[in-house]
């Protein structure tokens, strides 16, 4: 398995069979031994200073604190039951689990400088089952309001009885070469058009669509470049909101392009020696995606030969 991406990795042990006895996740939300993760505004727990874990507290503490958000299941790791919990609104659990006491919420994104590559797993899982639970409190059926059911893995509908599963979105994010160039872009709607960022061409699998099929809908949609033979290199869990990013190589079968303007703001061949001198932040004109991005693994992985 590839755990080099950031957000891959996660060593909890999910519990299926766990999961099917409502009895069990009630005692262990209370268990003294249980760990939580308090997430607020889908921000995560850190303690403060140098240390470079992830801020889990005991059930004691969210009896002390007041929380009433109930507790998402992750899962076991290292014998012990973890959880997640949403204490967005909740003024003094997030006044005393803020700074100055000992703990910090820090975004999603910016916590993966400071926490190991299993924990960014573990902040990937918890970020995305919150925001599904957070925007799935009605039946999209009936219009019932829905409650948790397995741990926080299906919510069901209190009219209907219709049961919800979370979503993952599938992306595919390619890297299109033609020799020693390669093909990427900018999209309008990212921060990187105010940039000289460029990135891989990504978009979402469409209904009925085959991962081959969505790379080379994407890649002519956004530069009208047609596309041969796609080879898989590696996924990534992307939890903004809940993406999972499929990242591929392709070789190009045309070279002109003709981006779509409405979409993308710019899309351009670079010359590998150029790629080169990015991921070394040598490029006066080029700058490519951080590590934390699937794209800066492919696009590395193409200038190293291997894509």
């Amino acid at each position: 398995m590839n755990y080099s991406h950031v957000y891959s990795g996660n060593p909890v042990d999910r519990g299926e069979k766990e999961r099917r006895d409502d009895q069990w996740l009630t005692d262990m939300a209370k268990d003294p031994s249980s760990k939580f993760l308090p997430l607020n505004d889908l921000n995560v727990l850190v303690p403060e200073g140098d240390s470079d874990a992830l801020g889990w507290i005991g059930a004691g503490d969210l009896e002390r604190l007041g929380v009433t958000a109930a507790p998402m299941y992750l899962g076991m790791l290292d014998s012990t039951t973890h959880f997640v919990v949403d204490v967005s609104g909740q003024e003094k659990a997030v006044a005393e689990l803020s700074e100055g006491h000992g703990f910090r919420f820090i975004d999603a994104r910016s916590v993966t400088d400071i926490i190991s590559a299993q924990d960014s797993g573990i902040v990937a899982q918890a970020r995305a089952q919150i925001n599904w639970h957070n925007v799935n409190g009605f039946c999209a059926i009936c219009g019932g309001e829905t409650f948790v059911k397995r741990g926080g893995q299906v919510r069901q509908c209190s009219k209907c009885n219709k049961e919800n599963y979370p979503r993952t979105d599938p992306v595919v994010i390619t890297v299109v070469s033609d020799g020693d160039r390669c093909l990427l872009g900018q999209s309008r709607r990212g921060r990187l058009a105010r940039t000289n960022t460029y990135s891989a061409l990504a978009g979402f699998v469409d209904q009925g669509e085959s991962v081959e099929e969505a790379v080379a809908r994407e890649v002519m949609e956004e530069a009208g470049i047609q596309v041969g033979e796609v080879r898989y290199h590696s996924s990534q869990p992307w939890p903004f909101p809940s993406s999972l990013m499929i990242g591929c190589h392709a070789d190009a079968a045309t070279t002109e392009i003709n981006f779509d303007d409405d979409e993308m703001n710019d899309v351009r061949w670079f010359s590998r020696d150029e790629v080169v001198k990015a991921l070394e932040g040598k490029s006066e004109i080029l700058a490519v995606p951080q590590p934390i991005a699937i794209a800066h693994h492919l696009i590395r992985a193409w200038v190293n030969g291997n894509g």
